[in-house]
């Protein structure tokens, strides 16, 4: 119960590595608010796992204000913010809307600073708190047909190691979970021959699991990581070193 009696509030908590790491939260004693825009998938996980449930915008002020002020009214305290939400729309730079590069820098990057700046309030009164932002390999590698998400998730990494400086006085850490190629319903989609192919590209010879990324998640939010920040933990099996 590494997280007894902690509040979280993790977004994107609806599906893949956030449903896990809302889990795998729950399981280690901290009181949840899960964040997701998909109503329905959202409340469902929360139902499962006795969490409360937020609908909203991760990249609107104003609800990533309300998903904090619901932690803080419900429990008292707020002492750990997961920035998972993310959303990818792979194209070719030459062919790339406008409007799909936006999207996903806004969903990716700048609801992280929206959400994290919304809980500057309560983490600096209380000279305490764990904000962790859920970036990926293709952001620290890169990979073809993804500079709208590869500059998404390298953005957050510079974002929170300049944070990490800002906050430190205060006890607040800031740290960064970069998985690589991890078995989700999305991939479990593709044929079996690209799952070989995926794998041969990583040391360890398999996909990782999504709770590897929460367990990672787990220790960043736990006081045994009280002496880490501006850190990136990778978990990608050797993909990247």
């Amino acid at each position: 119960m590494r997280l007894r009696g902690k509040v979280a509030v993790v977004t994107g908590g609806g599906s893949g590595f956030g449903a896990a790491i809302c889990r795998r939260f729950v399981g280690e004693g901290a009181n949840v608010v899960l964040v997701d825009c998909h109503a329905d998938r959202g409340a469902a996980v929360a139902g499962e796992i006795g969490a409360v449930f937020v609908d909203g915008d991760v990249a609107s002020d104003a609800d990533a204000r309300r998903m904090i002020e619901t932690a803080v009214h419900r429990f008292g305290r707020l002492d750990i913010v997961v920035s998972n939400a993310g959303i990818a729309r792979d194209q070719l730079l030459m062919r790339m809307k406008r409007d799909d590069w936006d999207a996903v820098i806004a969903t990716n990057l700048t609801a992280t600073f929206v959400l994290a700046q919304a809980a500057m309030r309560p983490m600096l009164k209380q000279r305490d708190g764990r904000i962790i932002a859920i970036s990926s390999v293709v952001g620290q590698m890169g990979n073809a047909g993804q500079t709208n998400y590869a500059a998404s998730k390298a953005g957050l990494i510079g974002f929170c190691k300049a944070l990490a400086r800002e906050v430190a006085s205060r006890s607040i850490t800031v740290n960064v979970v970069a998985p690589g190629l991890i078995e989700t319903d999305m991939t479990k989609a593709v044929s079996e021959k690209a799952q070989i192919d995926w794998a041969a590209q990583i040391p360890l010879g398999r996909l990782g699991a999504v709770d590897d990324v929460a367990a990672a998640a787990c220790y960043l939010a736990s006081d045994e990581a009280s002496y880490i920040t501006g850190h990136v933990l990778a978990v990608n099996g050797g993909m990247y070193m």
